[in-house]
């Protein structure tokens, strides 16, 4: 699923999943802990595969080989 929909998947996911925590998280003294900890991760492991996914896909330098035999070029 290499495709530009990959990073919009992803995001919705990460977005429901912080819905799921803003609602669900437990209550006590401790909730706002528990909300801002759950949706920091979410965020943070998806910007970070997001990042990765986006220089593998369209990486600044593009890779050559020059160890190929002369007829293969």
């Amino acid at each position: 699923m290499a495709n530009g929909w990959s990073i919009i998947i992803g995001l919705v996911f990460v977005v429901l999943a912080s819905l799921v925590a803003w609602f669900f998280s437990p209550k006590g003294e401790n909730n706002t802990v528990w909300r801002s900890t759950l949706i920091l991760s979410f965020a943070s492991c998806y910007i970070m595969w997001a990042i990765t996914f986006l220089a593998q896909w369209h990486p600044l330098i593009e890779p050559y080989r020059n160890t190929l035999r002369p007829g293969y070029e």
